[in-house]
């Protein structure tokens, strides 16, 4: 079919094959192994994403809990203070 997106070409590696077997031993009613590489691709990307969100949340709530820690530890005139050290 025509495309204007790029295409990819995997050779079937140990490793690959070896994935692609798996994948078949998990999804059976797929039986060609072109779509259980695109599922295997799909479920990575899943994986990643899920991965990503999880630890963009843990970040989330590191500051929420660390918020207002060194909250009086510096006096209101501390920055222009350590400016005035700096050469113009």
């Amino acid at each position: 079919m025509p495309t204007d997106r790029p295409r990819l070409t995997i050779t079937e590696t140990d490793d690959v094959a070896e994935a692609i077997d798996l994948a078949a031993e998990r999804w059976p009613e797929t039986p060609s192994r072109r779509e259980l590489l695109l599922r295997l691709v799909a479920q990575g990307r899943d994986v990643i994403e899920r991965e990503r969100d999880g630890q963009a949340e843990r970040r989330r709530e590191a500051i929420r809990r660390t918020s207002g820690a060194l909250s009086g530890v510096y006096d209101a005139d501390y920055l222009e203070r350590l400016r005035d050290d700096w050469p113009a």
